[in-house]
């Protein structure tokens, strides 16, 4: 268990970093130290040389398990620790670092209403979970960035009437909320051009980038859009190809990271004609973007197909983490796996 002074102090002597299994020059995926439990439907920020991740749904004998619990990775020594749990079960609660610690904003918890209950609660991690405010409105299966100092949040989905417990409960928002940790306050920004939720986002060249994502009505969108804090102005740039194996356009549950000034997405999940999990998948393509160019190229694929994941960039990797393995919740991973150009 990671203690207050773990959690606040650098670590001491570290071994090596485990060695790329790939020695031939171009993009390459090699794998991690599991997570110590498998998990998906989260988040994740880098944190220093450390990736933390929280929450998150877990299918059990019983049926969907909601989980409180913190995890923490050192990229350097290759080793996971448990961190102080959350305050609240919650699954997709968004995990960012600013102000030097970890936040979690949100997500959804299990009521008597159900299992997809909004949340506007914001923690911050230290020494343990504390209380730290609430958010304006819920805003859940967003994206959320730290850019200079400040955290957005941007689409995702909230309630759509009185009814707030089933998934069906919830809608589409093109909502793009700013929150400073240090006077605790909240601002708007201008709206995400499309709205949609379980987008992917990272921040990149002074910018914020935000890739595929789904409508409730409409399935998954491959749309790449580029939020200049600036001007607060969106740009909207070539979309993520369809996938050639499935012949279906990336779209809800990806993961986004920026390494050596191009953006990488990969995962993702596709609904059948019906809208469920049946005659659906899971998206194995990487794709790399080229920002100069505008233009998409296919990398190699994930050794892990997921959905729902978690992703953080450290030093030249990006890793994908945890997720499910199968469309819908049916199978969490506890995979990890590192991305490398």
């Amino acid at each position: 268990m990671i203690t207050r002074r773990t959690l606040m102090t650098a670590a001491g002597a570290v071994a090596l970093a485990p060695a790329a299994a790939h020695a031939q020059r171009g993009p390459f995926w090699d794998q991690r130290a599991p997570m110590p439990w498998a998990i998906q439907e989260i988040y994740a920020a880098a944190w220093g040389d450390r990736i933390i991740t929280a929450g998150g749904l877990a299918m059990t004998p019983e049926g969907f398990h909601v989980s409180d619990r913190t995890a923490v990775y050192d990229t350097r020594r290759d080793v996971w620790e448990e961190g102080p749990r959350l305050p609240e079960a919650r699954h997709h609660p968004m995990i960012v670092v600013a102000d030097s610690k970890p936040w979690a904003l949100g997500g959804y918890r299990r009521s008597e209403h159900g299992d997809w209950t909004s949340t506007t609660d914001i923690w911050v991690l230290d020494g343990d979970w504390t209380p730290a405010g609430t958010m304006p409105a819920p805003q859940a299966e967003t994206v959320g960035v730290e850019h200079a100092g400040r955290i957005h949040l941007i689409g995702g989905r909230a309630p759509l009437g009185a009814g707030d417990g089933g998934w069906n409960d919830q809608g589409d928002i093109a909502a793009h909320r700013v929150f400073n940790p240090g006077d605790a306050r909240w601002e708007d920004a201008a709206p995400l051009p499309m709205a949609r939720n379980s987008a992917a986002a990272c921040g990149m060249g002074g910018a914020i980038w935000v890739a595929g994502g789904r409508t409730v009505e409409s399935g998954g969108t491959g749309r790449l859009d580029r939020y200049d804090a600036a001007h607060d102005r969106w740009d909207t740039l070539a979309p993520i190809p369809p996938s050639p194996a499935a012949g279906r356009q990336v779209g809800g549950g990806l993961a986004l990271g920026a390494i050596d000034g191009q953006l990488v997405a990969f995962g993702g999940e596709w609904f059948g004609s019906d809208n469920t999990s049946r005659q659906g998948g899971v998206f194995a393509e990487t794709w790399i973007y080229d920002p100069l160019r505008d233009i998409w190229s296919e990398g190699p694929p994930m050794p892990t197909p997921r959905h729902g994941l978690a992703v953080a960039t450290v030093g030249s990797g990006v890793y994908a983490i945890g997720g499910g393995a199968v469309v819908g919740g049916g199978q969490a991973s506890a995979a990890v796996e590192v991305f490398s150009t």
